[in-house]
């Protein structure tokens, strides 16, 4: 691999050239550990970590992996070979999340048109609240905020990228509760009465932890009813929102989901939004996992009615794999809503009399200061496969999932919880020793423990990963999620086989 940073200096004014002997400037070797670091980046991650025939992970007990690591941070630095090993052992020994046998998230591949994003964004180390310190991010995101609006429905409106999902949910319970009582953001709780959010108990936690957050309390969660397949009944929200009316609270926000991170259900948006409607209640949708159905003209129907929400949050380092962190607020506003309830005005940064139109300083619509640009690694990737290209990643997806699915049926001790709505598939697998004996006293407690036990001994061969939890009244299952376009149908069989060999001896 050639040197990625040349080091000659032909051509060039002494008079210019920084001087090597100062302690504190030294470039030459700063570059070539770069250099010699993105080589190992290269091979370790890029190469051996999407190569099937290598390991998800090297397991390592926690005091060994730290041992391992040599963690202490000294008073001197240390040899350039000595970190060249460091980042050889921090590659290792991490999880090889763009591994075709990682199962575990949503989030897993790797597209390397984001990729250079990444590296280009962090590079150019800026910070994306003004226009004169980062004039290209600041246009990049207004462009892709408007693509994304559009897939939604929208032909106008607002919106932001966050630093995550739950972030975006918050953004949305705050931007709810300014709407109806804007003197909170001087006033505080003082002014605002009792107020109750809505949402399924398959919701995300971040609604919760947001609740808490924003100081409308965990207690004032209404939790809606769902149907057999995890989705939010329309007319338990109805019945519930106006219970709430009669206690004397305000409903506040309904937050729907499409894709809930177990069962992946979509919550019917439509109906919602009638509901919503007639209450005057903000509808959001948490569309953080499923949002990128809305390329795909075969799935995007699993969000009818999207386009009545007010604000929704979707994550294009999931399903589309721009790489984390990408997550989008986006928003039907067009009163400047957002910066409206963000806005703290700070003069040594948002100056009106500037050269430029003032309305590409985008950093007072969020409540943070420093910013990191998360738009450039999706402009990229968006631009090189098109629109098309990401219909086509949905699509196979959801290929794959049938595929998966049509196999686990023709397997004795593979038990399907649910049917399948998106890309999660849940499953229970029942061991030799214990199938027929469903009647057996015990038998909750033992399939109970099958998940964890396997999935032990995966990460411990490195050969896979996935996911297990329980819910509701269901003990331990396994949660397999397929995205990545690295993933094949030999992949699928693999990951039977392997569950299989790990668990036929339970």
């Amino acid at each position: 691999m050639a040197n990625m940073f040349p080091l000659s200096s032909e051509g060039q004014d002494p008079a210019e050239l920084p001087d090597m002997n100062d302690p504190l400037i030294d470039h030459s070797e700063g570059q070539l550990f770069l250099n010699e670091a993105f080589k190992i980046i290269i091979e370790e991650v890029l190469c051996k970590g999407t190569d099937v025939k290598q390991k998800v992970c090297e397991w390592k007990e926690p005091e060994d992996l730290a041992l391992l690591l040599d963690l202490e941070l000294r008073a001197a630095g240390e040899p350039q070979q000595r970190l060249l090993q460091r980042v050889k052992d921090v590659a290792k020994y991490s999880i090889k999340t763009s591994h075709p046998r990682f199962f575990n998230q949503l989030f897993a591949g790797v597209d390397y048109h984001a990729l250079a994003g990444r590296f280009l964004s962090e590079a150019l180390n800026t910070n994306l609240y003004t226009y004169e310190v980062a004039p290209v991010f600041v246009l990049l995101e207004t462009e892709v905020l408007r693509s994304l609006r559009q897939l939604v429905g929208w032909t106008e409106g607002d919106g932001i990228f966050c630093p995550g999902g739950s972030t975006s949910n918050m953004f949305a319970m705050n931007l709810a509760r300014y709407r109806l009582f804007p003197e909170v953001k001087s006033q505080g709780l003082w002014a605002v009465p009792r107020l109750t959010i809505f949402t399924s108990a398959e919701s995300h936690y971040s609604v919760k932890k947001g609740a808490a957050y924003l100081g409308i309390g965990t207690d004032n969660i209404v939790v809606v009813k769902v149907d057999e397949g995890g989705r939010i009944i329309p007319e338990d929200l109805e019945e519930k929102i106006e219970l709430t009316k009669s206690q004397g609270a305000v409903p506040l926000l309904v937050s729907c989901t499409s894709g809930t991170t177990v069962r992946g259900a979509f919550d019917p948006l439509d109906r919602i939004a009638d509901v919503c409607e007639k209450h005057n209640v903000w509808m959001h949708v948490d569309a953080a996992w499923g949002g990128s159905v809305l390329f795909s003209e075969q799935h995007r129907h699993l969000m009818k009615g999207v386009a009545r929400a007010n604000s929704v949050a979707w994550n294009p380092h999931k399903l589309l794999m721009a790489g984390l962190q990408c997550s989008a607020l986006l928003l039907q506003d067009t009163t400047n809503l957002l910066k409206k309830c963000h806005s703290a005005n700070a003069t040594y940064l948002f100056q009106q009399d500037k050269c430029y139109d003032v309305n590409l300083d985008v950093g007072d619509k969020t409540v943070q200061c420093g910013r990191k640009d998360d738009c450039l690694k999706l402009w990229l990737m968006w631009k090189a496969v098109g629109s098309i290209g990401l219909a086509e990643r949905v699509d196979k997806a959801f290929n794959l999932v049938r595929y998966l699915v049509e196999q686990m049926r023709k397997r004795e001790g593979f038990h399907l919880l649910w049917e399948p709505e998106f890309l999660n598939v849940c499953f229970w697998f029942i061991p030799p020793s214990m199938r027929g004996k469903e009647g057996d006293a015990d038998y909750q407690d033992r399939l109970a423990n099958v998940a964890p036990v396997i999935k032990e001994r995966m990460i411990k061969r490195g050969t896979m990963m996935v996911g297990y939890q329980p819910l509701g009244d269901k003990v331990n299952f396994f949660r397999m999620i397929v995205l990545s376009t690295l993933v094949s149908k030999e992949d699928m069989d693999f990951f039977l086989d392997e569950i299989e060999r790990l668990g036929n001896d339970l």
